[in-house]
């Protein structure tokens, strides 16, 4: 409802980009820079000063920029009352997380939510840790899902639940008799890792800087994009890996990976994540609710 202009600033403003917000807006950027110029041309001033590859904003559009902060959050409060008061759940989310999570911890929670609430619309958006904080810090998505840390203080993170990484090998490897793998055995055989950015890449390196002698030690041997890649790879004795203990069920039923507990142990959380000043909309606290109390009945 509020002024279509106002919104179209209010996402450069908070993107710092009019490139960012056509994307985020879903609007050609000359379409965006137009309606900032009608806004503009309303209140007979700039809102910004555009350099040659940055804008900031001015002191008025500074002010406007509280003010709308302001207003949407009015708006947002007001559905929130109406919904409360009439007794409906509706809505959509956008809900981005890393692909750990996606393929192997949401879908059945995503499932058994939707047959509660029916009426809600959710859209999952899938890439790494970094790249989902990334899109929550733009607002871009809703609810963020990851398996790294977060060090970003405007952001609220709530552990969900613990998960355990295992070292994974094929069955005929040297390292298959046992079921536990000291870190410094996994230093002498090729490393398969996944990308940078991933939260499963920064927490094993985060694992071996702590160890000993371990730091920069390993072997790497592939840079793989996703759990199913790095699954795949060591199957074919390219190498060794670690991964969540969550994705390789199917694997060790099979009898196609073995998996030994690391020495010591390596566990993360996964974690929601969220803006800490956003009005929370009465779906989203129902499903983080849900959220939170699938995660309790789920074992590490």
């Amino acid at each position: 409802m509020a002024d279509r202009r106002l919104h179209v600033f209010h996402t450069v403003a908070r993107l710092m980009s009019f490139t960012k917000a056509a994307e985020a807006l879903h609007m050609t950027q000359p379409a965006v820079t137009f309606q900032v110029r009608q806004l503009e041309e309303q209140f007979n001033t700039r809102l910004f000063d555009r350099g040659r590859n940055q804008i900031s904003l001015t002191a008025v559009g500074a002010r406007v920029f509280e003010y709308a902060d302001r207003i949407f959050a009015l708006y947002a409060e007001m559905e929130q009352g109406v919904r409360e008061l009439t007794g409906d759940i509706s809505g959509a989310l956008t809900i981005g997380a890393s692909t750990t999570i996606a393929e192997y911890m949401l879908p059945t929670l995503l499932g058994d939510f939707k047959q509660r609430y029916p009426e809600i619309a959710i859209h999952l958006k899938v890439s790494n840790s970094e790249g989902i904080v990334s899109l929550v810090e733009r607002n871009a998505i809703d609810l963020g899902v990851v398996e790294s840390p977060v060090s970003n203080r405007y952001l609220v993170v709530e552990a969900c639940k613990q998960d355990e990484l295992v070292a994974i090998v094929p069955p005929g490897h040297d390292l298959a008799r046992s079921d536990r793998a000291p870190y410094r055995q996994l230093l002498e055989y090729p490393f398969i890792c996944r990308e940078e950015g991933s939260g499963t890449r920064e927490v094993i390196n985060d694992y071996l800087d702590g160890m000993q002698g371990a730091t920069g030690a390993l072997k790497m041997a592939m840079e793989l994009g996703s759990p199913e890649a790095v699954k795949g790879a060591v199957e074919a004795g390219m190498g060794v890996s670690i991964v969540s203990k969550a994705t390789v069920q199917k694997e060790l039923k099979l009898g196609t990976l073995v998996a030994l507990r690391l020495d010591p142990p390596l566990f993360r959380p996964f974690s929601f994540v969220h803006q800490k000043h956003k009005f929370r909309m009465r779906v989203m606290e129902e499903l983080l609710e849900f959220a939170r109390a699938y995660c309790k009945g789920q074992t590490t």
